[in-house]
This record gives C-alpha cells, structure tokens and sequence, in this order.
C-alpha cells in the first residue's frame, strides 16, 4: 500500500467527525460474547489505560480537525481511574458524548458528570429480561442488578438511555420482554446486536451458541415488521442495511443517529494510546496507525497508507456480495475491521450477507443486475 498525500479537496471530503476512545483494556464482567477481550478486572486493580494527559491532547488536536463527537468505550470506560477529569475534558471542549457501558458503574455521581456533557448519549448492555440470562452472558454474578440500578440512575437524572441486547440462542426468547423492561425503566430505544465471529465471539459461533444465518435473517424481519411497531421505543436489529425495509431503510441505529459505521469519518485510539481503525486495532496490528505520544492526529488522519486505501477503494473494490449490492454505496462493506479480520483483506464481503447469500437468504432487490456490476479493484 502506497500513502497516499489528500489534497485540499480531499480533506474536505473526508473530514473527522468522531473519536472512539477504547480507556481502558480491563472490565469488571468477562462477557462471553466479547469482540474484544478485555481483562478481567476486580474492584481495586490497576487494568491498562489511556494516560489521561494524552486524551486531553488528543482533544486538544480534534479542534481543528471538525472532530464534533467523542465516544468512549473499552473494556469498561468506567472503570478508567481517570474519568472523571475525561468526562470533564470532554464537557469543556463542547463535544457530544456518547459512551457504551455495562452500567454497573453508573453511579448518582457518574451520571452528573456525564449529564454536564454536551448532547449526551450513553448505552447500557441489558442481555436479558431476567437476572440469571443476563448474568450467564455477562460471567458476573449481580451483573443484571446492577445494570438495571445503573440504568435507572440514568433516567433519574434526566437521560432516556438505549438498552443494548447483545442476541444468541439462550436469550433470543427474551427479546420481547427486554422490549417491555426498557418501556419501564424509562429507556428511550433498545438495539437487538448480532454477535460477531470475533474473539469471544468467534468461540461463541464455533460453539453453536449464536443463531443460524436463517434464524438471524427471520429474527430480524420479526423485529423490523412487528415488535417496533408494539412500542413507541425507538427499535434497532444490527443487520446490514440490504435487510432492512425500505420504510426503515435509514432510521437511525443509534439514539445518537449512527446507521452504519461512518468509517470516513471516524478514528479510534486504544488503551496505550495507538491510533487504530477501531477496537479492532488490539488483535490486530495492520490496523494501528501510529501513536499519540509521537504521531500528530491531523497527519494520521491525513496520511495513514490503510485510511487512503480504504478512502480511494471503497465502495468500488468491494468483493463478493458487497461488491454486488445496491446498498455499497452507504453500508460500505458494514464493518471493515470485521471484514479484515475474517480475511485480511480489505474488501471482503462481511460475514453475514455473504453466508445469507450462499443460503440463498440474500435479497435479490438489493442486487445489482449482472450487467451493471463493474470490475472490482483487488487488495
């Protein structure tokens, strides 16, 4: 791969929108389906984290790039035992912030720091409408409790969270009753996740402890045709956008308005401080792109060899199904990082849509008729 120098234009469109900040590499449940694998960690230990004095000129640099959005993520971002003065960083730089959390740390005192952010957004994994489902996908005893506690001083305060469910064979039934647990504790939407073939996950897939291909596509057809019309929650189910009805074609994901992975616009920055494609980045180095303490953002962002090729490639070069499909242009593949790890290729087609379309379960609306299709490039 050759860098490749943007000009002018080219900085333009592409510019940077978000942040993703993996804090930590350590959390306090060891959840099975994990894409991840952060250490476990218990109360008192010291799990790696990202220096708190690099986050801030991390910020500090995002200003003038057009950075407008930070999310922190990790392992568990609340855990990091710097975050409170992060939270506050993020509050005096003005930028919106969501954060993805088990919200077994949302504490009275946490949610008044994260209610003094601009626009904030936060998520909270709820696996099950009981305790013991959600604490056997958690591996944490009063995990659930925790999680419904944490949720609830959320809403206290002035926040309508979204209920994340991460959906396998042991909790799929429960799906419903998740719905009507988020309508009580006062979320605001709940995102039905399909658990991908990475890390713990991937062991999850091999164990035949996740859905069949079928029973993913159904489910999802389910969820998008009746269960969002039972409720006034706003209802996500993470398949790819060729999946999705016309009249949900585009309703936001997310409660902060994400429906697919913007990744022209997004970069992500890991516990040590790398800058990477995502969270992806700690199993695998072809996706880390230098380093805070010695590498500027504006010229990562700028002049990554990876982030060029993907920008100059995408959607064009995608192989497969994705490369046939009428959604190219705006899914972009789905998830890039995904794709790359299942393949170490760039322009694989992701997972999901190439076994739905081997299974014959790939909708034929969303192809490209044969005649259009165009040659695609190889990397």
């Amino acid at each position: 791969m050759n860098t490749i120098t943007p000009t002018a234009t080219e900085e333009i469109r592409f510019p940077l929108r978000h942040l993703y900040f993996y804090l930590t590499d350590g959390c306090n449940l060891r959840c099975r389906h994990c894409w991840m694998e952060p250490r476990y960690q218990v109360k008192g230990g010291s799990p790696p984290v990202l220096d708190v004095d690099l986050f801030r000129s991390i910020v500090d640099q995002a200003g003038s790039l057009g950075v407008a959005a930070i999310k922190l993520t990790g392992g568990e971002p609340l855990i990091h035992p710097g975050i409170g003065d992060i939270l506050e960083c993020v509050a005096k730089a003005g930028l919106s912030l969501a954060m993805e959390t088990n919200g077994m740390y949302c504490t009275p005192e946490f949610t008044r720091r994260i209610m003094a952010c601009e626009r904030p957004f936060v998520a909270v994994s709820l696996d099950g409408a009981e305790p013991d489902i959600h604490d056997w996908m958690r591996g944490v005893g009063g995990a659930f409790r925790g999680a419904v506690q944490g949720i609830r001083n959320l809403v206290g305060a002035g926040l309508r969270p979204q209920v994340i469910m991460s959906v396998v064979r042991k909790n799929k039934d429960q799906m419903e009753r998740l719905v009507r647990l988020a309508e009580t504790l006062g979320a605001g939407s709940v995102k039905f996740n399909v658990v991908q073939p990475t890390s713990r996950g991937e062991r999850m897939h091999e164990a035949g402890e996740t859905l069949s291909i079928k029973e993913l596509v159904e489910l999802g057809q389910w969820v998008e045709t009746d269960l969002s019309r039972s409720t006034g929650l706003r209802i996500a189910y993470s398949h790819p956008l060729a999946f999705r009805p016309l009249s949900r074609m585009f309703h936001p994901e997310t409660g902060d308005g994400c429906h697919v992975c913007a990744i022209f616009g997004i970069l992500g920055i890991l516990a040590d401080g790398s800058y990477a494609l995502c969270g992806i980045g700690q199993a695998l180095p072809d996706m880390v792109f230098g380093h805070a303490a010695e590498d500027s953002l504006e010229d990562v962002w700028n002049n990554s060899p990876v982030l060029n090729q993907l920008r100059e490639g995408l959607p064009s070069a995608l192989q497969g199904i994705c490369g046939e499909c009428l959604m190219r242009g705006i899914c972009l593949g789905s998830c890039v990082a995904q794709n790359y790890y299942r393949s170490k290729s760039l322009w694989a087609p992701y997972w999901y849509c190439d076994e739905a379309d081997k299974e014959g379960l790939f909708p034929e609306s969303r192809k490209i008729p044969r005649t259009r299709v165009v040659g695609k490039a190889v990397g």
